[in-house]
């Protein structure tokens, strides 16, 4: 990447964005030029959010896109469960339909990481965008018929999560062609906070609107929302392969996606910061014994308000450390943020197991979601700036597998120790491993602690 251009440069380079997709022929690398000199943080700018990425125009226009589809894709993620549930009178049948979506995930997000590594980014976010809305649609014409098909569902459900696989390697991969390196931690926080949010707003919006609108209408605020995107990623500058090779024929197939996954063995530090994220959700993420927690120890304080308080924490406590991810997100040494922050998860996960206070259950569950919001920052800013181009997208890949797999995995490990041990007893004991785990992971293999961002 080249750091050494002026303001002149950059002013060109923003303009060009502003005006629209260039021809597919314009060059090649990302070289998105550095910003001119920024005055000095101060005050309360030093720990709030770092906004320096919003200055760039197809960074903001895809940052603005996200903001409506996290807060409409929630809506989808409330409704289908709730149809569901509605159809069947079954909880089982909602887990079910859970994992229909898993299988289609994690094929089309591996095949999706080798397809953006070999095709215009741009042009494949516009087809996959199409897509999702395209499927929310139809959720909204099988549930305003009255259908009634838990097997419709299920393919719907199925049908959206391939074309989410395909979408997110090729949507991230792309932020390190839209922002220099050393906004990479910052653009993550950025993303990250309006992902957080959309888990909180997005829920309380669809049972505020069920019983106001109904049901259906969810899945086509859904529909209409993702318009937005569509347009978004219309307006981004081409982003072809930087590299004759990378989009030679058959770049896309099975040997592709190996070759991924052999680079991954071969540099450690991209190894261990998944290690460090498995390590993180498989032993750490509770939320399989939310319920238990709620109509058991926290039942005093009424089995409703728990529950909603216990699903709302971490996400609410990851809003707030976007908020003021300023305090962070400058740091070079990526790899030692990674490991501080799952230890923080750890401790803060062994804490909330330990509390018998519904207040201080949040709480801890909320400190947990700030940690988690560091090590997404960071995970992320890693994958972005160790791998090159022609490879990102096949490591956004294998990341969108992790962060998919590993809650589910954690499901059926809590579900299956808190029914054998009690839900507390099964919380605080993965929180110390989480604990104990990381700092092995440290301790024996150095590679991730010591790894920082060149200046």
């Amino acid at each position: 990447m080249d750091t050494s251009k002026g303001s002149a440069d950059n002013s060109a380079a923003e303009q060009a964005e502003s005006e629209g997709p260039p021809s597919p022929a314009a060059p090649a690398d990302r070289a998105v030029p550095t910003a001119p000199a920024d005055r000095e943080r101060s005050g309360w700018r030093r720990w709030a959010m770092d906004t320096r990425p919003l200055r760039r125009p197809a960074y903001r226009r895809l940052w603005s896109s996200t903001i409506v589809t996290a807060v409409g894709s929630q809506l989808t993620a409330v409704a289908v469960p709730k149809q569901i549930y509605d159809i069947t009178g079954s909880s089982a049948w909602v887990g079910y339909a859970s994992f229909a979506g898993l299988l289609p995930l994690v094929v089309f997000a591996l095949w999706g990481g080798a397809i953006a590594d070999s095709v215009d980014r741009r042009k494949l976010l516009l087809v996959t965008n199409t897509g999702i809305a395209v499927t929310s649609l139809l959720f909204w014409i099988q549930a305003v018929t009255g259908l009634a098909s838990v097997a419709v569902l299920m393919v719907l459900l199925a049908l959206q999560q391939a074309f989410f696989g395909l979408n997110s390697p090729a949507r991230v991969a792309s932020i390190a062609r839209l922002v220099p390196k050393e906004e990479l931690a910052a653009a993550n926080a950025l993303g990250s906070t309006v992902m957080q949010t959309g888990l909180v707003a997005g829920p309380l919006l669809a049972g505020a609107l069920i019983p106001v609108v109904g049901l259906a209408e969810l899945y086509l605020i859904d529909a209409l929302a993702l318009c937005a995107t569509v347009w978004a990623v219309y307006k981004l500058p081409a982003l072809p392969p930087l590299t004759a090779a990378a989009a030679a024929a058959g770049r896309a197939g099975l040997k592709a996606i190996v070759e991924g996954f052999r680079y991954i063995s071969l540099h450690q530090v991209l190894l261990l910061s998944f290690l460090a994220d498995i390590i993180a959700m498989v032993f750490g993420m509770p939320r399989a014994l939310f319920p238990q927690l709620a109509s058991q120890t926290y039942a005093p304080y009424g089995e409703g308000l728990a529950l909603g308080l216990l699903f709302a924490a971490i996400p609410i406590g990851a809003v707030l450390g976007g908020l003021v991810s300023g305090t962070f997100s400058g740091a070079r040494r990526h790899g030692l943020m990674v490991i501080v922050a799952v230890v923080a998860w750890g401790v803060a996960v062994t804490g909330f197991g330990l509390s018998s206070n519904l207040w201080v259950a949040v709480a801890f569950l909320a400190v947990a979601g700030v940690a988690d919001m560091v090590s997404m920052v960071f995970r992320g800013a890693i994958l972005l700036s160790a791998v090159t181009d022609e490879l990102r997208g096949r490591m956004q890949g294998v990341f969108t597998v992790v962060v998919a797999g590993g809650p589910r995995l954690a499901d059926v490990l809590h579900g299956t120790a808190g029914s054998a041990l009690g839900a507390r007893t099964a919380v605080a004991g993965g929180g110390l491993l989480v604990v104990v785990s990381t700092l092995v992971l440290a301790i024996t293999m150095p590679a991730l602690r010591r790894y920082s961002v060149s200046a």
